[in-house]
C-alpha cells in the first residue's frame, strides 16, 4: 500500500491571456477552481498568465511579488486549499527592467518560493517568429527548487525548456516534479514543444507539468497551446484541447522511484566529464 502523500492529483491550466488583467485573473481563478474541484493539490498556471499586451506598457503592467494580483491568487489558493505555481508575470523592479517571475503559493496563501526566468527568448526565424525578450525584461540568475506540501518542485519558464542542464541541476537538488509554464510560439511549438517537454521528463525521470497559453492572441506572436502533464517514463498522462481548460493527472511518487531504480541514469551520469 502506498504511504500517505505518495499519490496525488496535479492540475495544469491552459489560458488565453489578454491585456485585461481583471479578465485574466478571473479566468485563472475559474480554472484553478475547476482543477481543485477535480481533486488537484498542485496547480500550475501558464507563463505571463496575468497580462499580455504591447511592450510599451510593460512597466505599467508589472507588479511586485506581493502586489494586488498575487494577493488575489493567494486568496484563491487559500479558498481551495491548494498549492499554486503562478506561472509567471512581469515583476516590477525599481530602476531596472522587470523580471519574468514565477511565484509559488501554499495552501495558506503564503509564498513558498520564487523563480526569475534565466534564459530570455531572443530569436529571429525569418518570416515565422521575431522576439527579443532581453529588450523588455531582465534575466534571473538563480535556479529554484521549492518545498511544497506535495514534494520538492523545480521551477522553470518557457524557453528554459531548451536548456537541459538547468533541469539536471533541479533534479540533483531533489526535484521530482518539474514545472514549465509557457507561452510557446506557434511555429516552434508545432515542431518542438511536446518533444522537449517529454525529453525533460525522460532524461530526469521526473514528472513535468507544462501549461501553455492558447490563442487567439491580442498581442505578440501566435501561441501553440498543447499543455501537458508527463510522467517519468515520458508518457503523456493528460493533454489539452485547443481551448481554455484545466487538465488533471495523477502523480505517483512510488512509480517515480521504481522508474529511477530500474533505469538509474541519474546515478550513472558522469557530470564531472
Amino acid at each position: 500500500m502506498a504511504p500517505p502523500g505518495s499519490r496525488f492529483l496535479v492540475g495544469c491550466v491552459q489560458m488565453r491571456v489578454t491585456d485585461d488583467k481583471d479578465r485574466n485573473l478571473e479566468a485563472a481563478a475559474h480554472w484553478i477552481g475547476e482543477a481543485a474541484g477535480r481533486g488537484a493539490r498542485l496547480i500550475v498556471l501558464p507563463e505571463m498568465f496575468l497580462w499580455r499586451g504591447p511592450p510599451e506598457r510593460d512597466a505599467e503592467a508589472a507588479e511586485p511579488v506581493d502586489g494586488p494580483s498575487m494577493r488575489r491568487i493567494a486568496e484563491v489558493a487559500r479558498n481551495h486549499q491548494v498549492t499554486i505555481v503562478a506561472g509567471s508575470f512581469l515583476e516590477s523592479v525599481e530602476g531596472s527592467l522587470p523580471f519574468n517571475t514565477s511565484l509559488v503559493l501554499g495552501p495558506d496563501g503564503g509564498p513558498l518560493g520564487v523563480y526569475r526566468k534565466m534564459h530570455l527568448f531572443d530569436v529571429s526565424i525569418p518570416g515565422r517568429v521575431e522576439v527579443r525578450e532581453s529588450s523588455r525584461m531582465a534575466a534571473g540568475g538563480e535556479t529554484a527548487c521549492v518545498d511544497t506540501p506535495v514534494g520538492r518542485v523545480g521551477l522553470s519558464i518557457c524557453y528554459d525548456v531548451r536548456f537541459p542542464e538547468l533541469y539536471r541541476r533541479l533534479t540533483r537538488a531533489g526535484a521530482k516534479i518539474l514545472c514549465v509554464p509557457a507561452a510557446f510560439t506557434h511555429p516552434t511549438g508545432a515542431a518542438h514543444w511536446e518533444i522537449l517537454v517529454r525529453a525533460r521528463a525522460i532524461e530526469n525521470l521526473a514528472y513535468v507539468i507544462a501549461p501553455d497559453q492558447i490563442g487567439p492572441v491580442t498581442h505578440g506572436p501566435p501561441v501553440w497551446g498543447g499543455s501537458a502533464i508527463v510522467d517519468p517514463w515520458g508518457t503523456v498522462l493528460a493533454s489539452a484541447a485547443d481551448t481554455e481548460c484545466a487538465i488533471v493527472a495523477e502523480v505517483d511518487l512510488e512509480h517515480l522511484e521504481a522508474v529511477r531504480r530500474g533505469l538509474p541514469c541519474l546515478e550513472h551520469a558522469r557530470i564531472e566529464v
